[in-house]
């Protein structure tokens, strides 16, 4: 029989199950018909074309991808990051500005290429932002910023299949019928995870996950009730990785310069090219990353690689001030901290 997981995933797989099969998992013909009529007309929306958009802010909630294996190596090619810089004497004199939350994202979605190599870079950014918001939160309640349970200790989105990110359990939606070939990304990356041929037979076997957003399906206006799975909507209740992409993209910056003699000109200047200058530091910093975990990763099973990384975040990230003066805080990221990390 479906399972309800498995099948609340995919729209069009409810709008084919049938009204006898939906009876059997909801257990009342009222309901069972309900469900399927919300489910062929979602598809039908899809099939009129409502689904093309995509979203690129953090509030909005992405739309169900098709599977095209066209569409999917386009999106996955609009998420491509910064080249990586893997000069280790250029990276050692680096030194970025940043707070806390896009260190600890950038580490996640390097380390999944090495624990979660069958994943594309969309599935990576999702599952890394989940796990910090999920941080973030648990951060802000013992900090007094925010009370309540979260969503998850509701009962939200019970069922759906988790998996441990920097030893935080994330609760995921399989992306069915999800096809793609890491065209998105670099020769460099696609040697670094892992021989093609047995990428795409991991690939087969596991399907591409979104991170889901529980706090998102809990606030959604859907017909989703605590344990129940993911519900009908229009939208998914999902970290969209073009959101993530983003975040990492504006992130990173040099540290301000002491000189109080410096040339106003030269700052004009500095401040036309600082959106490039962003995207030239995280392109360092995910290179003393991949550093990082290509010395571990040839000894290392993925479960203890996962292990590690917190600490080794830990260790690297930027000094903030205590309690809630520290939140959202500033500081340097030095990284040859980074590559001090590595087996040697």
């Amino acid at each position: 029989m479906i399972q309800i997981a498995e099948l609340m995933d995919s729209v069009l797989a409810i709008a084919g199950a049938g009204a006898g099969t939906l009876q059997e998992i909801f257990g009342e013909e009222k309901t069972a018909k309900q469900v399927l009529n919300a489910a062929k007309r979602q598809n039908k929306k899809r099939g009129s074309g409502d689904d093309n958009a995509e979203s690129s802010t953090p509030k909005k909630k992405a739309k169900a991808s098709s599977g095209n294996s066209q569409e999917s190596t386009d999106l996955e090619t609009s998420l491509a990051l910064p080249e990586e810089c893997l000069d280790e004497e250029e990276l050692s004199k680096c030194v970025l500005y940043t707070n806390r939350a896009p260190v600890v994202l950038a580490f996640a979605v390097q380390l999944l290429k090495y624990t979660m190599p069958e994943q594309p870079l969309s599935s990576r950014l999702s599952l890394a932002q989940a796990m910090v918001s999920a941080n973030s939160r648990s951060k802000a309640v013992s900090l007094g910023l925010e009370s309540g349970k979260s969503a998850e200790e509701e009962g939200w989105g019970q069922g759906q299949p988790m998996v441990r990110v920097m030893g935080r359990d994330i609760r995921t939606m399989k992306r069915w019928g999800y096809e793609w070939k890491g065209k998105g990304e670099s020769e460099q990356d696609e040697t670094q995870s892992s021989d093609a041929t047995i990428q795409q037979e991991e690939q087969d076997g596991k399907p591409a996950l979104w991170g889901l957003d529980l706090e998102a399906l809990k606030k959604s206006s859907g017909p989703a009730k605590p344990g129940t799975g993911v519900g009908l909507g229009d939208n998914l209740p999902i970290y969209t990785p073009q959101s993530a992409r983003a975040y990492l993209l504006k992130s990173f910056d040099t540290p301000p310069s002491t000189d109080s003699n410096a040339n106003p000109k030269k700052k004009a200047s500095s401040a036309a090219g600082r959106r490039e200058e962003k995207e030239q530091n995280l392109g360092k910093l995910l290179g003393a990353l991949d550093l990082l975990y290509q010395s571990w990763a040839a000894i290392l099973d993925p479960t203890e690689l996962d292990k590690r990384s917190w600490s080794w975040y830990i260790q690297v990230r930027p000094e903030v001030a205590d309690g809630v003066a520290g939140w959202g805080g500033k500081g340097s990221v030095k990284l040859r901290d980074i590559l001090a990390l590595r087996r040697t």
